[in-house]
Parts: structure tokens; C-alpha cells; sequence
């Protein structure tokens, strides 16, 4: 995506060059007088450019799929983004669906199986542009009784996610194991999930990054017993464990393309510094409210795998991935498997 951007920014300079160079007979006071005029036409044309900005609003989850954002929301704030954007922050998925469904919001980071129901149940409306987080799901127990994915037979265990990739994921694990008798009782927020691991209410629970880093700081008795990635893997026939993603509006793509594109470029840049930098991430993390401490986002974030890929790469990765989810539970992706015009594939 950004080296499209960079492609015509070049362009675009390497013209602006070539105009300069064929005025080079100008006498000075010409020079001056054109150098001073340059300066007003740019003036104006940035206020222009600042007074077009498109407004974009956006919801994010709390978590691993909001993480990537926060960079971007400070550049917002700062006024510095090719766009204005207005970030809602939630809490569960099903908050999105229907800002999504009314037009309440045009863009949202959603977990990736969000993303095939919505564009089933709007029949096409809704369009795949990015996938930002991987796998990060981790059974987490207070003991030492887990040590396999079939200790978990005849347990009963405390998990969030349900109706999302975490609920249908250890339900294929599962079945795929051949167990049968886990008692799951989903909580609405992952931080539900924790406090009842934490207080004692439950003994083992299935939760994701951040929150796993801050159930283990909460209580240092607890442990991971069990990486659902890992256990993913030996099951699924090499489809990626894909959480998240950025999904559209069709409507809003269509009639804002360069704006869409340019939130993608800005949003890929925010993820990229979020990997680096994350001191300051962790502090604009707490300072969004998509963790509520900064030092427990610190230590989160390089375990979280945020990602940014677009295009024929976010295709191929995530293809695999709703066929094994259909495959278990067609419900999992809005009843049929999305087509081809699901995935925005920038030109």
C-alpha cells in the first residue's frame, strides 16, 4: 500500500522539479516576485487541503485488535492525519454490528470471523481490507494439572469470546482432540474472564493477550499452561490463526477510495510503531483506555502479534483459515463462505 503512495508522491515531485527547472531564465525580481506568490498558493492550498479532510469514524475493540490504533489516534489528536477520524472504543464485538449495519461507523477493527457475518448478513456491504492481529489466545491456570490439551477433559473453565474466533477455535481444538466433556462458561469481557480466574472463581480460563499478561501479574500462582496457536497448528492443516482485522463499509470505500487508502497507509505506520516504540505505545495504550495500565500493556505488547497485511497476502492467509472455521461451524462465518468481493485488494 505505502509504495504505491510513495510511487506517485515521487512522480508527482519529480514533475514539480522539471516545471521548476524550465523557468531558470527568469530574471531575480521575477524570481522573487513567483517564489512569494509559490508561498501563498501553498498556503492556501493547505488550508484547502485541511478544510477537505475527510471525516472518518471508527470503532475499535479493547485488546489486541485496538492496540494497533493508538498511534493513530494521537496523530489524529494532534490534527496531523490525512484524515479526521473519531474512534469509538468498545469493549465486546457485538457492540459493532450494528454500527456497522446503520452507517454509524464506517471502519472497525473486529475479530476476523465478525468480518465474513457481517458481509453475509449486509449481503456484500462489508469488505476485508487488513488483518492486525494473529494468534494470542492462551489457556492460563492457577496449578499445574494442564500440561496437554487433552488434560482438559471433565474441567470446567472460564472463557470470553463467545459468538468470536476464541469460542469457535478451542471448540475445533477440541473436537478435533476427540474431547467432548469441557463445561466453558463464557464471560461477556475478557476482563470478566480474568477476575473470575483471579479470585478464585475458576481455576483455569481460556483468555487472550493483554489480558493474559495482566492475569499474570494480578497473581503470581498462575501460569500458561497451553498456547491455542500452537495447539491450532497441530490441527488445522497449516490455516493461519487469524484474531483480527479492519473491515469497510462498501459504500464508504467506494466513494471515498483516497481517503480509505491513505487511513490504511496511516494505520499500517501506526502498527509499525507500535512494534517498535513500545514504551510510548504502552503509555498511549492506557492513556486510549485499550488497557487500563500502562506497564501491564508494555509487557503485552510483543506478545500480542500485531500485524498489518493487506492484499493478495491478507487473501491467501485468511482464506484457509474461514474454510476451517465453516468446516466445524458454518454459523462461525454467516452460514456460507465469503467470495471474492470480500476482500478489498487496493489498485
Amino acid at each position: 500500500m505505502k509504495l504505491k503512495k510513495f510511487t506517485a508522491l515521487f512522480l508527482t515531485a519529480f514533475l514539480t522539479v522539471g516545471a521548476l527547472a524550465g523557468c531558470g531564465n527568469s530574471n531575480n525580481n521575477s524570481n522573487n516576485s513567483s517564489e512569494t506568490q509559490t508561498q501563498n498558493n501553498v498556503t492556501e492550498e493547505n488550508k484547502v487541503e485541511n478544510s477537505e479532510k475527510t471525516n472518518i469514524n471508527i470503532a475499535v475493540l479493547k485488546g489486541p485488535t485496538g492496540i494497533g490504533a493508538v498511534k493513530l489516534m494521537e496523530d489524529d489528536e494532534k490534527g496531523t492525519c490525512d484524515n479526521d477520524y473519531n474512534f469509538t472504543i468498545v469493549a465486546s464485538p457485538d457492540e459493532i454490528n450494528a454500527k456497522i449495519i446503520n452507517g454509524e461507523v464506517d471502519i472497525a477493527a473486529v475479530p476476523t470471523n465478525l468480518g465474513a457475518v457481517l458481509y453475509n448478513k449486509t449481503e456484500g456491504e462489508v469488505e476485508l481490507a487488513a488483518l492486525n492481529t494473529l494468534g494470542v489466545l492462551y489457556v492460563v491456570e492457577k496449578g499445574d494439572t494442564i500440561k496437554s490439551i487433552n488434560d482438559l477433559s471433565g474441567k470446567s473453565i472460564v472463557a470470553s469470546g463467545k459468538g468470536s474466533v476464541p469460542e469457535y477455535a478451542i471448540n475445533y481444538i477440541l473436537e478435533k482432540n476427540g474431547i467432548t466433556d469441557v463445561n466453558i462458561d463464557y464471560k461477556t469481557e475478557h476482563a470478566e474472564a480474568v477476575t473470575a480466574l483471579t479470585s478464585g472463581d475458576a481455576t483455569i480460563a481460556l483468555i487472550p493477550e493483554p489480558n493474559v499478561t495482566a492475569a499474570l501479574a494480578a497473581d503470581p500462582e498462575l501460569r500458561i499452561a497451553l498456547n491455542i496457536t500452537d495447539e491450532w497448528n497441530k490441527v488445522s492443516d497449516g490455516s493461519v490463526l487469524s484474531m483480527g482485522g479492519i473491515i469497510a463499509r462498501k459504500d464508504f470505500i467506494d466513494n471515498n477510495k483516497e481517503a480509505f487508502d491513505n487511513f490504511l497507509d496511516e494505520y499500517e505506520d501506526s502498527i509499525e510503531f507500535v512494534n517498535e516504540n513500545s514504551d510510548e505505545a504502552s503509555q498511549l495504550v492506557a492513556k486510549y483506555g485499550i488497557m487500563p495500565k500502562a506497564e501491564l500493556a508494555l509487557k503485552a505488547i510483543p506478545n500480542c502479534n500485531i500485524v498489518y497485511i493487506d492484499d493478495e497476502e491478507m487473501k491467501n492467509s485468511i482464506e484457509g483459515f474461514y474454510e476451517v472455521l465453516y468446516s466445524y461451524e458454518p454459523k462461525s462465518v454467516g452460514g456460507k463462505l465469503p467470495d471474492e468481493n470480500f476482500y478489498y485488494i487496493s489498485e
